[in-house]
């Protein structure tokens, strides 16, 4: 049986110990909008895509975030150029971890979030 989804990714879900702190520094790094939600019994902050129906997206929560350099890294897309990233993520708290890596897609660094989840951000070509 061979399996080939059109994305492998479908969700991202990044644990945060302060949802409004946590939406203030994904805007900032990111230069996008997050939407607050209600999903079940948790409020949500929602990465925002062009397509919802067909975009990969995400969001925020109120839970334990993995131990700072554990768990999983999360790439997100930026507005810009990965430089002006860099330094709004700097602005906000976070820490950059990488100089910028070229791969044939675009760029990105690595970088932590205030709660020390493994975040990169990508500039695409």
């Amino acid at each position: 049986m061979s399996f080939t989804p059109d994305h492998a990714t479908v969700w991202i879900e990044i644990p945060v110990t302060d949802l409004g702190k946590s939406i203030a520094f994904y805007e900032a790094a990111t230069g996008g909008k997050l939407e607050r939600q209600q999903m079940g019994p948790n409020e949500t902050a929602v990465f925002q895509t062009a397509d919802p129906a067909g975009g990969v997206a995400g969001h925020l929560y109120e839970g334990k975030p993995a131990a700072q350099g554990q768990g999983p890294t999360i790439h997100l897309a930026i507005a810009g150029t990965l430089e002006e990233a860099l330094e709004r993520l700097r602005k906000a708290g976070g820490s950059v971890l990488s100089d910028p890596i070229p791969i044939p897609a675009g760029r990105f660094a690595y970088c932590q979030d205030l709660d020390g989840n493994s975040i990169g951000l990508f500039e695409g070509t």
